[in-house]
């Protein structure tokens, strides 16, 4: 029988999908069959007939798995289908899960659960986090994003309240460089002495929150006629200064990044293109002079054209950046290495009991 390991979020945005797909990367390398179920999905895309959610498509992808999408992500719930729910009821979603489960544990040493962004979710359909975890008997990680060392210490704590004894252990990540001493010395020891197990304190890494030059232009609906490489990751936008004699100044302070530029200001774009520049994001309806497509292409940056005005272009990229999805391979061996480095794996096995035996 497989062991059942279900990874839940107490907020959005912590990295809850980075540490799955690094669990499993991890495992699989120790020599484990590892097999991976999204028991209840809120957030789907809509293909005609179809949802799907594209962390359960992404991890189906990257591990090859053999089961349909349909298996990995059975509950995927949309406006749609909730409005069914709500006038005349649902299926047996307990069993669906159950089932589910057991399909995806076929073979399988471990099968990572990725589980709901807070411990509100699922409650619609009688899948509330606990309720889940107990119909799969599976263990927990709770991933804790810090905000602040007060937050992370009450999140950490209603992970315990909720889970009780299935809590393995908590990962706290996304700590800033500055607060990392004081988590690891003081939040940390306090945690453990409550009775939690801090499996690991991650630093935050901007690289984990980029977006690739696809999503950009997706997000923009714009043209690229300078395509660079369109899976690069983007760390940094930067909305480029009016005045030319600043322009360059500020473009060598933020690195790998993304400029917003208008299309009427082909000296600024150069600026950019002397500087670590992966995008050059046109605004105005304009496309940028020869000399600048030319260096562009020279230089390997990709030019997208945005449809907007230089605010509205903006406002289409708020908030993208640090809450981009993990479907980057990238991503993947970044926060791999750093999980690796800061977790002691041959301990956190034996916590959920996996037979190392010789595998480690």
């Amino acid at each position: 029988m497989s062991i059942n390991l279900y990874v839940i979020s107490t907020q959005d945005f912590t990295g809850k999908s980075a540490v799955c797909v690094a669990l499993m990367h991890r495992m699989q390398h120790d020599g484990f069959k590892v097999g991976y179920l999204k028991p209840f999905s809120s957030a789907a895309r809509v293909r005609g007939e179809s949802r799907i959610d594209e962390d359960a498509r992404f991890v189906k992808e990257t591990f090859n798995l053999p089961e349909p999408i349909e298996y990995l992500a059975p509950i995927v719930f949309t406006s749609q289908n909730l409005r069914k729910h709500l006038t005349s009821g649902g299926n047996n979603y307990a069993e669906i899960v159950k089932n589910a489960g057991e399909m995806a544990g076929l073979g399988r040493d471990v099968v990572v659960m990725e589980g709901s962004a807070n411990f509100r979710e699922g409650y619609v359909v009688g899948l509330s986090p606990i309720t889940t975890v107990q119909i799969l008997d599976a263990r927990v990680v709770a991933v804790i994003g810090y905000r602040s060392s007060l937050q992370v210490i009450d999140d950490t704590m209603t992970a315990l309240t909720r889970m009780g004894d299935r809590l393995v252990g908590a990962i706290i990540n996304l700590v800033p460089d500055d607060r990392m001493e004081y988590v690891c010395e003081l939040v940390k020891p306090y945690l453990e002495r409550q009775g939690v197990n801090v499996l690991a304190v991650l630093p935050h890494q901007s690289i984990l929150g980029s977006v690739s030059i696809g999503e950009i232009n997706d997000a923009l609906e714009g043209q690229v006629i300078c395509y660079g490489c369109n899976d690069d990751l983007v760390e940094n936008l930067v909305v480029a200064s009016s005045g030319i004699e600043h322009s360059l100044e500020q473009f060598k302070r933020v690195h790998n990044k993304a400029v917003i530029v208008g299309g009427d200001r082909p000296d600024i774009q150069m600026d950019a293109l002397d500087t670590s520049t992966k995008a050059l994001i046109i605004t105005g309806h304009l496309e940028p002079v020869p000399q600048i497509r030319e260096r562009a292409e020279l230089e390997d940056v990709a030019i997208i054209l945005s449809p907007f005005d230089t605010l509205t272009t903006i406002a289409r990229l708020d908030n993208m950046f640090e809450r981009s999805r993990f479907h980057q391979i990238e991503k993947v061996k970044r926060f791999e290495a750093l999980l690796s480095r800061e977790m002691n794996f041959p301990e956190f096995y034996q916590r959920i009991g996996l037979d190392v035996g010789v595998k480690v």
